[in-house]
């Protein structure tokens, strides 16, 4: 059964509840401890309002990663917002990253590479692994995290996963066929959106010792099935990020924290409350 977060249990997220969060800066640690939630606004989203609600969202429902496109003004936006939440920045152009990591970032990732594909964009494992060594030798010592393309068979996401971990890479990301459609609706079509991304992270959290973020799909009924597969966190986009109402948004993060049993949010700073409250 979905969960279900009240408009009073968001408010009160939103107006002091105590816990821990995790501090920014200390990007790894959530994937340590099998609790590491990253929201994202989307690698080509460059729409200063959305990436400020998103963020909001991510600050207010206890998530420990945002994950936003390439643009050092962002970043600072991003901290601004989102203190106590680690900023990753995404992006197919490793050099993007680095002013990105000047500005702030405490994390970088290449990919999502689905939201090229109706572009006509198509990554190879070569291509990947090309694009990794040069972001590794552009940031040796920032957390690094690689998304394998989904259109790879299951046997070369596995080789491919393999050889990043060999190459240094912190953290690698499932990605699900994007454009999936379900054969039901309700719990069980909920599912099957998730299900690419959940067999990607069994099969890949098995071959490697690095963590693997479940991203593609996921929603606060799959979230636990992808820890229980062997997922170290778990990345969600379209379902904050195509909501309009802040308050719904922060309701989905918070579901999505619930779910994986993470710590209630820190309180939010005064100003913040009254930027969401607006």
């Amino acid at each position: 059964m979905a969960l279900k977060v009240t408009a009073a249990a968001v408010v009160a997220s939103l107006c002091g509840v105590e816990g821990f969060m995790t501090m920014s800066g200390d990007a790894i640690a959530p994937f340590r401890a099998h609790k590491a939630l990253k929201i994202i606004s989307g690698i080509t989203n460059f729409d200063s309002e959305l990436v400020r609600k998103v963020a909001v969202a991510a600050q207010a429902g206890g998530a420990t990663h945002l994950d936003i496109a390439a643009d050092p003004e962002l970043v600072k936006l991003a901290k601004r917002t989102a203190p106590s939440v680690s900023i990753c920045v995404s992006a197919i152009e490793p050099e993007l990253l680095v002013p990105c990591v000047e500005a702030g970032a405490d994390m970088v990732e290449l990919g999502n590479f689905d939201m090229f594909y109706d572009q006509g964009m198509d990554f190879t494992a070569d291509d990947v692994i090309t694009m990794t060594k040069a972001t590794r030798a552009l940031l040796p010592k920032t957390p690094l995290s690689v998304t394998i393309p989904h259109k790879l068979h299951m046997d070369q996401q596995v080789t491919l996963a393999q050889a990043l971990q060999e190459l240094g890479v912190d953290v690698i990301q499932t990605e699900g066929k994007y454009s999936l459609d379900p054969s039901a609706g309700g719990l069980q079509g909920v599912i099957e959106r998730a299900a690419p991304a959940l067999a990607a992270t069994y099969a890949i959290a098995r071959a490697v010792d690095i963590p693997v973020m479940t991203s593609s799909g996921i929603s606060e009924v799959t979230a636990s099935m992808a820890l229980a597969a062997g997922a170290s966190g778990v990345g969600v986009g379209s379902a904050v990020n195509k909501l309009n109402a802040q308050v719904a948004m922060i309701a989905v993060v918070r579901a999505l924290a619930i779910a994986m049993d993470l710590p209630a949010p820190a309180t939010m700073p005064v100003e913040q409350k009254a930027s969401t409250m607006a």
